[in-house]
């Protein structure tokens, strides 16, 4: 943790509320025909015991990168995969906790990762990108750009 007396003061704050901001991931896995996207089960409100993709918020003085692929390795205990930014999710609205921007990125793998559940993920599983499980937030929606994506 930073020493807060050695950070510089911040300079042109203003009086008003500010969303929060989050990343997700999304990765593919393409066996032949069939397009597989990774999940995660939330183990906490909102949309505890729902499927989403891995991610979370980013931290004070982090890069969008450094954030995904910290929330990727943390959820499922995949790192090393290549990410690219998809766009941004902020309608208000999208999270129930609050206004909630969040940065995707995506990436695909060429070989189908085993993963593993952890932090607030509470399972970690491959699933049919055409055919998801119902998906938390605006998950589906970001998930149909993804593949919209893919497909250039």
């Amino acid at each position: 943790m930073k020493n807060p007396a050695k950070s510089p003061p911040k300079q042109y704050c203003y009086d008003h509320p500010r969303p929060a901001l989050t990343v997700d991931i999304v990765l593919f896995h393409r066996s032949g025909v069939d397009l597989e996207v990774l999940l995660i089960k939330r183990g906490r409100e909102p949309f505890k015991g729902r499927w989403a993709f891995p991610g979370g918020f980013v931290d004070e003085d982090e890069s969008l990168e450094s954030a995904a692929a910290r929330e990727l390795r943390e959820e499922t205990g995949l790192h090393g995969i290549k990410l690219e930014q998809l766009a941004a999710f902020g309608d208000p609205g999208r999270d129930p906790r609050g206004h909630t921007v969040s940065v995707v990125f995506y990436g695909t793998v060429s070989d189908r990762r085993a993963v593993i559940a952890a932090d607030d993920a509470a399972e970690a599983e491959w699933h049919s990108a055409s055919h998801p499980p119902k998906l938390a937030f605006d998950h589906r929606e970001i998930l149909r750009m993804a593949m919209e994506r893919l497909d250039r």
